[in-house]
């Protein structure tokens, strides 16, 4: 009806002011997609700039809540062990948000939305009957909210949410450039995760060539057979406190100076 009364206003003014309003309309969705773009393209910047994930979390949070005029933005990662969602990154500076419990996967919104791993928008936080911490909410005067969920390979890893401080109704466009914004956040994440393994899997391979050139110093100095070798090591790890990297790493040096 508001819509049909609106049409109907707009009819009756003359020509030139109904092309006035017409063009302002269309500058106004011009700067608002300009907009879009340019915090897109800052976000895609932050992620591959090589910085921490904290303050990359951070940044796409402060950049997503001047995106969307949102008064809260947060992101929250799944702990794969305990099956629950933590804030990691907002740039709330509501204590009480910042210090609220996890939530379940499955539970509240941002939880569901993780679980059916599909985007889910609340126009009336304090009616919906899924939403956690609602006093909170009531506290902040957060009215509306869209979680997304942050999906990589099939897998989701966490949710971003956005509220505002007036009731509103999410768009389909609303909701894809968010998503779009959690994807890319995802992928961050994840190939952030690759790296951190692949550090991981590297400094394995080379504590175990050091352990295995220990061995073979005992095996040949102590005449210890392979298994004598090892157990040498792991009990000399264990009493000292050290690691069998350590040990092994003295045992090399101490080789090294005898000859």
């Amino acid at each position: 009806m508001a819509n049909k009364n609106e049409n109907e206003q707009a009819a009756k003014l003359p020509a030139d002011k109904r092309k006035d309003n017409e063009i302002a309309r269309l500058k106004k969705i011009i700067a608002e997609k300009n907009m879009e773009i340019e915090t897109l393209t800052k976000i895609s910047k932050t992620i591959v700039s090589g910085q921490y994930l904290e303050e990359i979390l951070n940044l796409v949070a402060t950049l997503t809540a001047q995106m969307t005029d949102s008064k809260i933005c947060s992101i929250m990662l799944v702990d794969e062990e305990k099956q629950e969602l933590k804030i990691i990154a907002t740039q709330s500076l509501s204590k009480a948000y910042r210090d609220k419990g996890p939530l379940k996967v499955g539970e509240g919104i941002s939880g569901y939305a993780v679980q059916t791993k599909k985007p889910i928008a609340v126009y009336d936080i304090q009616a919906e009957p899924r939403y956690y911490y609602k006093e909170i909410m009531k506290k902040e005067g957060m009215k509306s909210m869209l979680a997304v969920p942050m999906e990589v390979r099939g897998k989701v890893i966490g949710v971003i949410d956005v509220y505002t401080v007036v009731k509103h109704k999410y768009t389909s466009e609303e909701i894809s450039i968010l998503s779009a914004v959690a994807n890319q956040a995802a992928i961050s994440i994840d190939n952030m995760n690759l790296k951190e393994e692949a550090l991981m899997a590297k400094e394995a391979l080379e504590t175990r060539k050091l352990i295995e050139r220990a061995k073979g110093v005992l095996m040949k100095n102590g005449k210890l057979t392979e298994d004598e070798a090892y157990k040498a090591i792991h009990k000399k790890s264990m009493d000292s406190r050290k690691s069998m990297k350590e040990i092994a790493e003295a045992i090399l040096l101490a080789s090294e100076m005898q000859k």
